[in-house]
């Protein structure tokens, strides 16, 4: 091989490589910075938030998470979409505000938790450690029928938390502080002090 096609080649793999690796952004993105995220999710939440005493970083973030990324929302508010609001319909995207992440939908034999916190401000009843267990494991630490063929075998079947334990402990928490930020839905025994 002659030396200026070698040169032209190598210097045509290198443009490509660069290319490649060099990362594209497109206007459909959002921003990767951590500050533009938890500015999308204070946009984006479709409920008012609760801040007190709350850290407005992790809220922020855990909204973000919840509300583009998560898919939450689908399985956990029933119906996800308020009336006219569907997306799937064509409609303008417009959550289902007065059920948001209250559980109810059913898949089989199966019913979506509520997430919302309890009356100790608790989503889904559960502590920091508990939810975090529940994200990694997927141990249904409630124990709610229908059982499983198998007893030993406690794990949640349709909540995809074989995916969200690759998350980060940062983001587990950020979900968790978001959690603890939404309204309560259920009873007032439920979310009543």
């Amino acid at each position: 091989m002659n030396k200026p096609l070698t040169t032209i080649s190598l210097l045509a793999g290198l443009g490509i490589t660069l290319f490649l690796a060099h990362p594209r952004k497109t206007s459909a993105e959002a921003p990767s910075d951590e500050h533009s995220k938890i500015q999308i999710g204070y946009a984006i939440a479709p409920v008012p938030l609760d801040l007190k005493g709350k850290n407005r970083g992790l809220v922020g973030l855990g909204s973000y998470i919840v509300n583009s990324l998560g898919g939450c929302n689908d399985c956990h508010t029933s119906p996800p979409f308020a009336e006219g609001g569907d997306p799937f319909l064509g409609q303008s995207k417009q959550v289902n505000s007065s059920k948001y992440l209250s559980g109810g939908t059913e898949f089989g034999p199966f019913v979506s938790r509520n997430l919302t916190p309890n009356r100790l401000g608790r989503p889904a009843g559960f502590t920091l450690a508990q939810f975090i267990e529940v994200m990694r494991t997927g141990k249904d630490l409630k124990n709610i029928p229908p059982p499983l063929p198998s007893p030993e075998v406690n794990l949640l079947q349709v909540m995809p938390w074989p995916v969200y334990q690759e998350m980060t402990d940062r983001d587990l928490k950020a979900i968790y502080e978001y959690l603890t930020a939404i309204p309560c839905i259920g009873s007032t025994t439920r979310c009543t002090p």
